[in-house]
């Protein structure tokens, strides 16, 4: 409780009269509101005191609000009262109001109306230095409330981000004797984190760890050892982990491991993952649902699926509940390997278990289905999601809307998008892109333009996909200058064109004899950052070879050798015919023995041209 004795020390405390008989005039004054306020009640409760707003000074308002006499709430309503009157600007309760509002609401323990009270005279800048003033104040009062009121002070400064306010109620604090929360400091700690504020997160902590008066709890240490992860300070992390565990000040728990691990798989970091494993092992750290979820997408990201496997199995064995996320990420990195009839299997397996698919399990295994050309699968699973009341979304749609095209089925995909849209999706850019994409495939060249024009009609930005299959349109039809202009208007509206756009427009460059133009191209690419790719050469080597240039197409395929890029079974036949074409047959057949090496499997063109390399005059003038 605080005591009147300290409420009337704040009350007089600065204070000086010019005489006594105004000293009893005020006391009398605030005699006759409190005796007003008791009595009064309903609509007209603040009526009596309008006929002495004038008279109110910031003394009266003091003795009125530390009267023990008022009730609390009472307090309160004559505190809002003031702060209403808005003509009438000095009665605005000053910071000595506050506090003793504060001390009278804490006897009262209205916590709740304390905070609201410190935020608003914090937050709102209308009293000058509001922290320092409070804190002066603070020296009149029982320790107790001293304590609880720097502690939500505290928190107060920390929520509004005034973080200097903040270390300097802390130092009051901690000068004083008194101690602020542990919990309060966790405060100030996670919102010094959001702000990016890492290097005041870690001394303050460490000012936390010094003080001796607080315990340290394991939240606060991972909390910083997250900040310093964030911020790439993997090591210095680590570091804090051991030195508090080494000093006995906190033990690290798995959730502080975790935080660790996230951040070396996070760096691609082997030796870091095996590190952190190694010292679970030895801390005896039991390893949560969270820790095998991060090592299987550990695993997995690496490609290899087989350790990722492995620790699934291992959940198995330790009994570890199982949930939806781990189940859809071993399903989605099965299907982005090709796995399908792995990843159905898991998915039969956690319906057994009565795991719940959500709409990302669904797309996952939706999505494995469509590159694995297994529609009528894709379809049962999207029948299905609507009978479980799984939400269908609009990336499904277009996965489904996908998987048709690149089987060459564009109608089913057309009638797909007809549904989707009669539900309530509307078609966005990838939508139109895959449906584009899936008529220019069929050659259905006015379709596709069509689709990308309706795209923009609805007022859509195409992006660097639409812009490649426009030019891939230009290309096909033979108009090189406008898939040229194309190409130069996405430059200037910031769309940057990517490998698949360079080398469009570098395959029709060299299909149509525009060897120089192609080469020019491919080194733009490679000024931009792009480094050219088995189709980029292809495209080079089989341009070299129409126009009769096999020794210049023989360069550009060692220079794809030296940059480590295997040729495919499109290159290997561009130089077999290029060579052919010439008579030099012992050279082509020296690259098809080695096409057959590499286990690529040549086409009719390649028999072709070999049979009739055997039929021509070699380039020495000699028939073969």
């Amino acid at each position: 409780m605080t005591s009147q004795k300290t409420l009337l020390r704040i009350v007089n405390n600065g204070v000086s009269f010019p005489s006594k008989q105004n000293q009893q005039q005020q006391l009398e004054l605030a005699q006759k509101i409190t005796h007003s306020l008791i009595n009064s009640t309903g609509p007209n409760y603040f009526k009596p005191l309008h006929s002495m707003i004038s008279c109110i000074t910031p003394h009266v308002t003091h003795r009125v609000l530390s009267d023990p006499n008022l009730p609390p709430r009472s307090c309160l309503a004559f505190f809002n009262f003031l702060g209403t009157q808005h003509p009438h600007t000095a009665l605005k309760p000053d910071l000595k109001a506050h506090v003793i509002l504060l001390s009278r609401l804490f006897d009262a323990r209205k916590f709740a109306a304390m905070k609201s009270i410190l935020n608003s005279v914090v937050a709102s800048g209308e009293i000058q230095c509001p922290v320092s003033g409070i804190v002066s104040l603070v020296d009149e009062c029982e320790p107790h409330f001293a304590e609880k009121l720097c502690d939500m002070l505290f928190r107060v400064c920390s929520d509004n981000r005034l973080f200097e306010e903040a270390f300097r109620v802390y130092d009051y604090v901690e000068g004083k004797g008194l101690v602020i929360e542990e919990r309060s400091c966790f405060v100030l700690l996670l919102a010094l984190k959001k702000c990016g504020e890492v290097d005041l997160c870690l001394r303050f902590f460490r000012q936390m760890v010094e003080s001796g008066s607080i315990e340290i709890r394991v939240q606060s240490l991972t909390l910083v050892i997250d900040g310093l992860c964030k911020r790439g300070e993997i090591g210095k992390a680590k570091e804090l982990m051991d030195e508090m565990a080494g000093k006995g000040v906190v033990k690290p728990t798995v959730f502080t491991y975790n935080t660790l691990l996230n951040a070396y798989v996070a760096r691609k970091d082997q030796r870091g993952v095996d590190e952190i494993r190694r010292l679970m092992e030895k801390e005896q750290i039991v390893p949560s649902l969270a820790t095998y979820s991060i090592l299987i997408q550990w695993y997995a990201s690496l490609g290899d699926i087989g350790k990722a496997e492995k620790i699934f199995v291992e959940m198995h064995e330790r009994n570890i509940e199982m949930d939806v996320y781990v189940y859809t990420s071993m399903i989605s990195w099965n299907c982005r390997l090709g796995n399908i009839k792995r990843a159905s299997a898991l998915f039969d397996e956690m319906t057994q278990r009565d795991i719940v698919p959500n709409a990302h399990t669904y797309g996952a295994l939706i999505c494995g289905m469509c590159k694995a050309g297994q529609m009528e699968a894709a379809e049962v699973l999207l029948k299905e999601m609507q009978i479980n009341g799984v939400d269908l979304n609009l990336v499904i749609f277009n996965t489904m809307m996908d998987g048709y095209c690149k089987r060459g089925m564009i109608d089913e995909a057309l009638r797909l998008q007809d549904i989707m849209e009669r539900k309530g999706f509307e078609a966005d850019v990838f939508t139109y892109n895959i449906l584009a994409s899936g008529l220019c495939d069929l050659h259905r060249y006015e379709e596709a333009k069509r689709t990308l024009n309706t795209m923009i009609e609805k007022g859509l930005a195409p992006n660097v996909v639409s812009f490649t299959i426009f030019i891939e349109i230009c290309c096909k039809e033979g108009n090189l200058a406008e898939a040229e202009r194309f190409f130069r208007d996405m430059e200037k509206r910031g769309d940057v064109p990517n490998i698949i756009t360079y080398n469009t427009l570098i395959d029709a460059y060299s299909k149509n004899e525009k060897v120089k133009q192609a080469r020019m191209l491919k080194s733009e690419m490679v000024a931009t950052g792009l480094q050219p790719d088995v189709y980029t050469y292809t495209s080079l080597i089989l341009g070299e070879c129409i126009v009769g240039r096999v020794d210049e197409a023989l360069k550009v395929f060692d220079e794809m050798l030296l940059k480590g890029i295997t040729g495919n079974v499109a290159t290997y036949t561009a130089i077999i015919s290029g060579l052919s074409k010439e008579g030099r047959s012992d050279e082509a057949f020296k690259f098809y023995d080695e096409m057959m090496t590499m286990g690529l499997i040549p086409d009719d063109r390649v028999f072709a041209a070999l049979v009739g390399s055997l039929h021509k005059p070699s380039s020495d003038g000699e028939q073969k």
